[in-house]
């Protein structure tokens, strides 16, 4: 009797162009017409960056929106996922590049407002539990703004609240957190990411990620003495400012702190909500992939994870990007056997962006054949 082989396919989003989820659909195409005899189950996942949202629904969440303050204070639609009570929501869809007005960089006065809002919502709608990714931030505020909006007083010396964003905080005199720690009380909050920079100094918020937002190299000592007066203010102690992670997103991980969220991995968090592990149980061979599989990718990030949990359970892994920059012995390394990249079989990186679902059917194709003969060979082998 023939034994029907179990191919997972968990791919991240190819950023820019396809969705996690559209990943997995065009390689499903595409491998059921090389190797229908194969079981596909699909696990979208995310990091805990962009595309987190997108992983909890592809697992059964259901959406919600709400209307929240964008980064430079016009109002928006915010997308988030909740079920059974956990509540997944993205930093991005509230104060990321992407929520930024024709794309324009606001290093200065954009707010994390927005992200406060969006966490009260999700309360209000009664989640116990929230992940909050933190990828893509366009703001340096020190998470002042999702203080606020979730009802902490941060006042000036005239008694009025301060203003948005990074160039506000020199005005902040007095801090009182009481009301945001009382909106979430009962309230379980993650901080989804693998940023382990302290809120200030040589490695802090301003240093590393400030000129990505748009600062310029002679404002980063200003915003790092910006940061540091408004931390000495809102963390006493200095209990918070100094922990791995603090930094993050602008320094929004320090925020989250001091209201009492425990930090960790983006691919960890959102791995568990997904149930990536017992997917892996059922499966003979692996896929996945991204946008761009680089070094980058082997630190942390959600494909090179799910490489690491396959190679545990001694399964081989194929992946699919847009662009490879690792080498065959570094790809190896990392558990992955096969590779596809989108745009050495395009011929261009502009056909590869044009053409992504395309190409992936086509790959699909190719790596139908790959798998099967693949999971037979180990199977005859007991490999």
């Amino acid at each position: 009797m023939t034994t029907t082989r179990t191919v997972l396919l968990a791919p991240d989003k190819f950023k820019g162009t396809l969705s996690a989820a559209q990943v997995v659909d065009a390689l499903r195409q595409g491998i059921a017409q090389t190797a229908p005899q194969l079981r596909l189950l699909s696990c979208p996942i995310a990091d805990g960056g962009d595309g987190t949202v997108d992983a909890a629904l592809a697992a059964g969440f259901t959406e919600r929106t709400a209307t929240v303050t964008g980064p430079t204070g016009a109002v928006r639609a915010a997308r988030w996922a909740l079920k059974d009570e956990v509540a997944v929501l993205e930093l991005a869809e509230t104060v990321g590049l992407q929520a930024l007005p024709g794309g324009e960089l606001a290093p200065r006065t954009a707010s994390t407002r927005g992200l406060g809002e969006l966490i009260r919502a999700a309360v209000s709608d009664g989640a116990h539990t929230i992940l909050v990714g933190l990828g893509g931030s366009s703001s340096t505020d020190a998470g002042t703004g999702l203080l606020q909006g979730l009802g902490a007083q941060l006042l000036t010396a005239e008694g009025t609240a301060i203003a948005g964003g990074l160039e506000a905080l020199p005005s902040l005199t007095t801090a009182d957190l009481d009301p945001a720690l009382a909106a979430l009380e009962g309230v379980t909050l993650i901080a989804a990411n693998d940023v382990t920079n302290p809120l200030l100094g040589v490695e802090g918020a301003a240093a590393v990620y400030g000129p990505q937002k748009g600062l310029a190299a002679a404002e980063i000592e200003t915003a790092d003495a910006a940061l540091s007066q408004a931390s000495e203010i809102l963390d006493p102690s200095g209990s918070h400012r100094d922990r791995p992670g603090a930094g993050a997103a602008g320094g929004t991980g320090f925020a989250l702190f001091l209201l009492g969220a425990v930090q960790r991995s983006g691919a960890d968090a959102v791995f568990e909500l997904v149930g990536v592990d017992a997917l892996l149980d059922q499966a003979d061979i692996v896929v996945t992939g991204e946008g761009k599989l680089d070094a980058q990718t082997l630190h942390g990030k959600g494909p090179a994870e799910v490489a690491r949990r396959a190679q545990d359970r001694g399964l081989a892994v194929a992946a699919v990007a847009g662009a490879i920059t690792l080498s065959t012995a570094q790809l190896r390394e990392a558990g992955i056997l096969g590779a596809w990249d989108l745009t050495f079989r395009a011929g261009s990186t502009r056909r590869a962006l044009e053409n992504g679902q395309e190409l992936l059917v086509e790959v699909g194709c190719d790596l139908g054949s790959w798998l099967a003969e693949t999971v037979e060979q180990r199977s005859s082998t007991g490999g």
